[in-house]
């Protein structure tokens, strides 16, 4: 826990920490770090938002990496009901890689829908004042009104490799 805590203050304290949400522990772990989220089974509790593994909350890796169709279908049925999620594990990576999910492709499939495209297309960019894919394009209001009323978050246990890859990508 101590090496976890040192990582979250080197963030903080980076260029960088405005990418960073919260510090995440599971339940009884007891830290003095703010902003915390805390995992208990499959709640993860953020303030007072409550994602639900399956019905608000995403696992895109770990054990199993759900298919193009599936990660969809959970999109889909969260907006249908206006519900705000989270998705998690598996999401160190740009665009799809080795078989993982891309965080922008699961961006682009919220913003644009056609989400079996959308989750698999390459096609991706994003800027100062537009974000694109597969032809589709958005605003920057677009995609901050995304990540308030659908799209929440991603959560990764790595913060370095999401970041160098949007360095690498000419992104960041």
């Amino acid at each position: 826990m101590d090496e976890a805590i040192a990582e979250w203050e080197r963030i903080q304290a980076s260029d960088d920490a405005w990418l960073a949400n919260c510090f995440v522990v599971r339940a009884g772990q007891h830290v003095d770090v703010e902003p915390l989220a805390v995992v208990d089974g499959l709640e993860e509790r953020q303030g007072e938002v409550v994602y639900r593994e399956g019905e608000t909350k995403l696992r895109c890796g770990g054990a199993r990496v759900p298919s193009a169709a599936e990660v969809a279908e959970f999109i889909r049925a969260c907006r249908g009901r206006g519900a705000r999620f989270k998705a998690t594990a598996g999401l160190h990576h740009a665009l799809p890689t080795r078989g993982e999910h891309g965080f922008l492709n699961l961006l682009a499939a919220c913003m644009f829908g056609d989400e079996a495209v959308m989750l698999t297309t390459r096609e991706i960019s994003l800027g100062a004042d537009a974000f694109s894919a597969d032809g589709h394009v958005a605003g920057a209001e677009e995609c901050a009104r995304m990540r308030r009323e659908l799209f929440a978050s991603i959560g990764s246990c790595s913060f370095e490799e999401p970041i160098g890859e949007l360095k690498a990508l000419g992104i960041l």
